[in-house]
Order: C-alpha cells, then sequence, then structure tokens
C-alpha cells in the first residue's frame, strides 16, 4: 500500500502561485492575440484611403465607404434576427422541458387551527372577534319516538306469515 503524504500548506500556496502565474501570461498572450488579429483583419478588409487627390476621388471613396456600412448593417441586422429566433427558440424548449418533466407540488402539512386564530392570522392581532359558531344555533330538544311493543312480538310468527305469502307466488 503506498502512504500518501497531505501536502503542506506553504507548498499549496507556492503551486497556487505558481499557476495563477502561469495563466496570467495564458491570458495576456490571448489579448495580444486578439489586437493582432482585430489589426489584420482591419488591415485587409479597411484600407486606408488616400486622401490626396481632388474633391471627386474623395466623393468616390465616400460612396464606397457608405455601400460597405450599408453592407455591414444588413449583415448586422440579419444576425439580430437570428439570434433573436434562437432565443425565442430556446425558451419555448425551456418551457417544454419543464412540462415534460412535470411540476412537483410539495406536501402539504395539516395545520390546526381555530376560526379565531385564522381571523387573528387575517386581520391582524387588533382585531379580536370570538367566533362561537354553536352560540347562534337553535336549541333543538330530542324527543324519542315511542315504537309500540308489538312489532317485537314472536318471532316464529313472522315466519308463518312470510310462508304464507311464498305459498301465494308459487302455483302449480
Amino acid at each position: 500500500m503506498s502512504e500518501h503524504k497531505k501536502m503542506t500548506s506553504s507548498r499549496k500556496h507556492h503551486l497556487k502561485s505558481v499557476m495563477l502565474q502561469i495563466a496570467a501570461g495564458w491570458i495576456a498572450q490571448e489579448e495580444k492575440d486578439l489586437v493582432a488579429a482585430k489589426k489584420a483583419y482591419m488591415d485587409e478588409n479597411c484600407p486606408k484611403p488616400t486622401t490626396t487627390g481632388d474633391h471627386d476621388a474623395l466623393v468616390d471613396v465616400c460612396r464606397k465607404l457608405g455601400a460597405k456600412i450599408d453592407k455591414v448593417d444588413e449583415e448586422r441586422y440579419d444576425m439580430e434576427v437570428k439570434v433573436g429566433k434562437a432565443k425565442k427558440e430556446i425558451e419555448e424548449l425551456k418551457i417544454k422541458v419543464v412540462d415534460l418533466a412535470g411540476v412537483k407540488k410539495p406536501a402539504l402539512k395539516k395545520v390546526r387551527m381555530t376560526a379565531d386564530a385564522m381571523l387573528k392570522a387575517l386581520l391582524g392581532s387588533k382585531h379580536t372577534v370570538n367566533m362561537d359558531l354553536r352560540s347562534n344555533l337553535k336549541q333543538v330538544k330530542k324527543e324519542a319516538k315511542e315504537e309500540p311493543a308489538e312489532a317485537v312480538g314472536d318471532w316464529r310468527k313472522n315466519i308463518e306469515e312470510k310462508a304464507d305469502r311464498k305459498k301465494m307466488f308459487e302455483t302449480s
């Protein structure tokens, strides 16, 4: 088995500072490359106009520059429209993903509150309304219905009565 030695904090800090120095060098080199690429593009696509000449030559140069500016504006507008369509499509796809995944409803907890507690929560502690719903109800006395004792009679009589009924329906 190999034993792993922990790195000391000074070693960690030294390695971190070396990595940061290397990264800073890369960033500086990228900036230099970007500036050089911009300069090369401008030299290739936008040559310096010759200002020595008569009025007609300068007007011709201005017209050419105006035509190039119009062309670049058209391309920029087309790109903006494409980007707008792509953003709208991305938003629609995000909505579809949410719809397909389904919205999970959180589990609700049961909370037992009295009507007074609900009113206090809604109206604030200033309004202390005591709501006793049972106090407004009408008092009703329960009356027990008396059933005749004859209905409870002998069970054998009921069977005999039912046997007579059965004979009524049987016809031969």
